[in-house]
């Protein structure tokens, strides 16, 4: 008795499933090198201290964030800009040279954000909620004040924080 022959049609249905094969895991290679080779989109954060948002000094801790620090006129200027997200529990804490009337802006600010003014004694003095991104307007402090918190908008009003509170950091 001859051999049997497949039917062709039977040999080209696992050609295709042998070509989807294929493709499928070209696919998946080209993804994870895609994403071991993606450029960050925006700064990365970069964890230089921890700040404590407290009812009174030395008193009960309501929050606790990650702080990056601006303390000199370049990353100042720079803060968030360009910065495409940031964790709810991290922020960027400004240190001005003297205590003054402060006002900042959102332009090249790509996440909305609280903005938390505190002055010479570390107390919250103003407060200015949901900063709109891009944004030319002048944000200003109703107060004088040293120190300036950027965290991401709703924060204040998730964890309780208010004017007449006050920040320790380190």
């Amino acid at each position: 008795m001859p051999p049997r022959r497949r039917p062709p049609n039977r040999r080209l249905g696992w050609a295709i499933i042998a070509l989807i094969v294929l493709i499928v895991i070209a696919f998946s290679g080209w993804l994870a090198w895609q994403s071991t080779h993606r450029k960050p989109s925006g700064p990365m954060f970069t964890k230089e201290g921890a700040l404590q948002f407290v009812e009174t000094p030395g008193g009960k801790v309501l929050q606790e964030i990650d702080i990056e620090i601006a303390d000199d006129d370049m990353s100042r200027e720079r803060g968030l800009m360009w910065r495409k997200s940031m964790e709810e529990r991290q922020g960027m804490l400004f240190i001005m040279d003297e205590e003054d009337m402060l006002a900042f802006w959102m332009l090249n600010t790509y996440i909305a954000l609280d903005l938390v003014f505190v002055n010479s004694d570390k107390e919250i003095v103003t407060i200015r909620k949901n900063a709109i991104p891009q944004q030319l307007d002048r944000i200003p402090s109703s107060r004088p004040a040293l120190y300036v918190v950027e965290v991401v908008a709703g924060f204040c009003d998730k964890y309780g924080i208010r004017e007449g509170h006050y920040i320790a950091f380190n």
